[in-house]
């Protein structure tokens, strides 16, 4: 029915208790609840029900009515079917719909950079993931945009998620002095207990934690920035971890920080990710000497170090990190060495770029050591990439094994088999009827006594296999070993000058010959 005339508006005052029909159009107000009502009219009138419906106000408890919410996805330009069948759709209630989602400000954190977030972050964890067991409960914790201030670590539990919005946005950050523990954040037992105390009362060691898109930050240079102990099948995506240190700051390692801190107690940590993560501003990127095993940095940064990652160099617990993959990350502005494997087995270095690492903040035309260190037997470092030249590598090697049993590439050069080094098969063009130098070979680098493994072919037809063996310094001597199908009528010999030693030919063939060759030599 149209409204043609409002002749006259009705009112009732008193208690929610006490509310009455009201008649259509009536207003009444709840005093107690500082509730609005108005009568909805009789079905004469053309009112859907008789009752009173509820005039929202600010005093409304708008999550706990009975609103209803379906998913429609009508900005795809059509309506989703929810339920078994088009009039059967699929309802949520408001709260059960937010309940979907848990943020940190939800428990009282501010992210304002300036109050003290740590009480506030802890209880969130410890309430979504330590008072239940049931998986229904256990949120993903959301870090929206801010700065999480703290003064004592942030204890993460097993089965926890947290994300933010990226790791220069979302931050947890250690105050600059005067906060408790050694560390920003650390991995917890399903009761949020950590160090000696991890599994006890029942308790299920740190595993299934997720963190991803936010970054945990110090500003003390004496904390570590994340502890992972005792800890199994975690993963860090696109998370940042941040201290204070800077060029001037990182030429020393008595500090001993480190982004990351792998530790085990009776539990062995195992299967923790790392990946498109940020290490900047510690001692170490990441560092361990404990029982570890199934460790994997991967597509990530390392950046304004005392060095990238040390496996295995202080003192062993156990047997010391094993089955360790670094790879495809990028390592610059490291002080001291950017891969150090200690006297432990197992570990892998591989496809990694390395910029200006282990030249002491001076630049790459000053290296001050090698710049990835194997000294246990059974590692292997597989194509990693250096910035630093082959002039550069005489004194400090790209890749030191010393007397590890290991293998390692260099550039795509070069590959070391244990004090072994075999160089990449290179080619050189013999022309016919001339004396030339077929290549030389600097020994400056320490090559002094090397063998070259070739073959000649001439009007594919003719072919020869051999080696040359070679032994300079002040006094030259060479020998020359082949076989081959028909006479190529080419001699080898080798001279020197200075640190240059020359593998020549003489060709007495009518045609020009291609010679393929790789120089190997022992360290």
């Amino acid at each position: 029915m149209a409204i043609v005339q409002i002749s006259q508006i009705t009112n009732r005052l008193g208690l929610n208790i006490d509310l009455p029909q009201l008649a259509g159009a009536e207003l009444g107000w709840s005093t107690d609840t500082r509730q609005l009502y108005i009568g909805n009219g009789t079905l004469a009138e053309g009112a859907p029900v008789i009752g009173n419906t509820e005039i929202l106000t600010e005093f409304s408890d708008i999550i706990n009515l009975e609103t209803l919410y379906t998913y429609k996805g009508t900005a795809a330009g059509y309506t989703v079917q929810t339920g078994p069948t088009p009039t059967t759709p699929v309802t949520l209630s408001l709260q059960n719909w937010l309940d979907q989602f848990a943020s940190v400000l939800d428990f009282g954190a501010k992210g304002n950079g300036l109050t003290d977030d740590t009480a506030a972050i802890n209880r969130a964890l410890n309430q979504l993931y330590c008072i239940q067991s049931n998986p229904q409960i256990r949120r993903s914790l959301f870090f929206p945009a801010g700065v999480y201030v703290i003064s004592g670590p942030i204890n993460i539990p097993s089965y926890a998620t947290l994300y933010g919005e990226g790791p220069d946005n979302s931050i947890i950050q250690m105050v600059a002095s005067g906060g408790t523990g050694t560390c920003v954040a650390q991995t917890a037992d399903s009761l949020q207990q950590t160090g000696a105390s991890i599994g006890s009362g029942g308790a299920t060691p740190p595993t299934d934690i997720n963190i991803a898109t936010m970054a945990f930050r110090s500003l003390d240079d004496t904390k570590d920035i994340f502890l992972v102990q005792s800890a199994t099948d975690c993963a860090f995506r696109s998370v940042g971890f941040y201290g204070p240190g800077t060029t001037t700051t990182l030429v020393e390692d008595t500090l001993e920080t480190s982004c990351i801190s792998l530790a085990s107690l009776t539990d062995q940590t195992t299967d923790i990710l790392f990946d498109g993560c940020r290490f900047n501003g510690t001692v170490y990127g990441v560092n361990t000497s404990d029982s570890t095993r199934g460790i994997t940095v991967t597509n990530s940064n390392f950046n304004t170090l005392y060095q990238g990652v040390a496996l295995g160099t202080g003192v062993i617990v156990n047997d010391g990190p094993t089955g360790t993959r670094i790879s495809t990350n990028v390592f610059d502005n490291i002080y001291s060495a950017g891969i150090t494997i200690g006297p432990i087995s197992l570990n892998v270095s591989g496809y990694n770029i390395f910029y200006d690492v282990a030249n002491h903040f001076l630049g790459t035309a000053y290296p001050q050591m090698s710049v990835i260190i194997i000294q246990g037997d059974n590692n292997a470092s597989v194509g990693d990439m250096f910035e630093r030249s082959d002039a550069f590598a005489v004194q400090y090697p790209r890749i030191s094994l010393g007397t590890s049993v290991s293998i390692a590439t260099t550039n795509g050069s070069q590959i070391q088999l244990g004090n072994k080094t075999v160089q990449s098969g290179l080619l050189a063009t013999l022309s016919a009827s001339t004396t030339a130098t077929a290549f030389t070979v600097d020994t400056s680098t320490g090559i002094l006594s090397f063998k070259v493994d070739y073959s000649i072919i001439q009007s594919a037809t003719k072919f020869r296999s051999g080696t040359l063996v070679v032994a300079s310094g002040t006094v030259l001597n060479f020998s020359d070993d082949y076989v081959e199908n028909s006479d190529l009528e080419i001699t080898l010999t080798v001279s020197q000058v200075d640190q240059e030693v020359y593998v020549e030919y003489i060709s007495n063939a009518g045609s020009a010959s291609q010679m393929s060759y790789s120089i190997s030599y022992f360290s």
